[in-house]
């Protein structure tokens, strides 16, 4: 996860606190507004994680098609 991602993260499960301590104090509008903006930013986390893990999966994938075709030439 990218610096952006752990940041994301960090403020989203924030916010998301902030919402349940607002919603036990009853500040509905504030609840909604900062449950909103948490679930915002963990969606933004979550798609950097995936992001990062595509890409992590497509360097595995040319590291083993590379190695396949360096074992056909030394085949031969």
């Amino acid at each position: 996860m990218s610096g952006l991602g752990r940041w994301s993260l960090g403020i989203g499960v924030g916010l998301l606190v902030v919402a349940v301590l607002c919603r036990a104090l009853n500040l509905i509008p504030v609840t909604v507004i900062t449950g909103l903006l948490g679930l915002i930013a963990l969606g933004m986390a979550g798609y950097d994680a995936l992001y990062e893990w595509q890409g992590r999966v497509d360097l595995r994938r040319r590291a083993a098609r590379a190695h396949r075709e360096r074992e056909g030439r030394q085949g031969r």
